[in-house]
């Protein structure tokens, strides 16, 4: 009997082992450091790349990641034989669908700036702008960009999406490329980055970039730490390039108590909690890639190596 090994949240696991044995009885379900047979582990589902994998298990097909992103996977060193999927479930979608949507309201409504006032008993109201008054835009336009684009549009916002390659959104204009990309920063009062890490995205997030925006805009970023530049978002925000930032991920995790990030009055920090998979939905949505594996169909969230997601 082969073997789906689930190597990360125990706690998670639990739910996904009565998932798995209610509903594909034919797999051994195996719950980590428990891995029974090494050779017999045909899946695995982890969040971090295992040392040694081909060693410690030398017949697994499939690893499945159990976040949306996988730049803490060395592709490199993965066995040509073995798929790497990413996780695309919906509670991961609902999660940064509200976060980002609660950022933008927030940037949008001046929330920061009446903080601000409350901490020194300043009654000031400020201008009130329409949500149509106001542009947003969202680096990246996999699954998590365009059900982001598609609530903000609901809303009201002026939205448009920037992707390396040709996207089409309904009712969005969609950029892509180098060439396309001055264009789209030009005309994004709020920017959203929901990039993933690859060796093109890492540092991206820097001054040039901030330049690129209209004076005062303000940085939502939900992608990853070591795409932004602190430096330069700091030098940004004090000469007033940017107006405000909401960071849900930092460059290193956790944020060190020292660093001036966590102190800036402009900057609000959330300890990378935007999106997280649920364990119900992940794992029937694990279940269905494997249905997938065994009838030879495309699997859902199957990362090309060359493009790093």
């Amino acid at each position: 009997m082969a073997t789906f090994l689930y190597m990360a949240d125990a706690e998670r696991g639990r739910c996904w082992g009565e998932m798995f044995r209610r509903d594909a009885p034919a797999l051994d379900f195996r719950l980590w450091p428990d891995a029974g047979d090494p050779a017999q582990v045909h899946y695995l589902a982890t969040w971090q790349q295992p040392e040694q994998l081909a060693q410690r298990f030398p017949n697994v097909k499939l690893l499945f990641s159990t976040g949306a992103g996988v730049d803490q996977f060395n592709l490199a060193a993965l066995p040509p034989t073995v798929s790497l999927v990413r996780m695309v479930e919906p509670g991961i979608v609902q999660g940064m669908v509200e976060y980002v949507l609660h950022a933008v309201l927030d940037l949008h409504r001046d929330m920061p700036a009446y903080r601000r006032q409350q901490a020194q008993a300043s009654w000031r109201p400020l201008p009130v702008r329409t949500a149509a008054q106001c542009r947003v835009g969202v680096l990246g336009l996999g699954s998590l960009g365009e059900a982001v684009l598609t609530a903000l549009r609901g809303l009201g916002f002026d939205c448009a999406g920037w992707s390396r390659s040709r996207r089409s959104i309904d009712g969005v204009p969609c950029f892509a490329g180098e060439a396309e990309r001055a264009d789209f920063l030009r005309r994004s009062d709020i920017l959203v980055c929901l990039l993933p890490l690859t060796d093109a995205t890492r540092g991206l997030l820097n001054s040039a970039l901030f330049d690129a925006l209209p004076r005062g805009a303000a940085l939502v970023h939900v992608g990853r730490g070591p795409q932004l530049v602190s430096a330069d978002l700091v030098g940004a925000l004090d000469d007033g390039r940017l107006g405000e930032a909401m960071l849900d991920v930092t460059d290193p995790e956790p944020l060190p108590a020292d660093d001036a990030l966590w102190r800036h009055p402009r900057v609000q920090i959330t300890p990378h909690i935007a999106s997280m998979t649920q364990p119900d939905t992940a794992a029937a949505v694990v279940l269905d890639n494997l249905r997938r594996f065994e009838a030879g169909l495309p699997l859902v969230g199957l990362v090309d190596r060359d493009k790093g997601y």
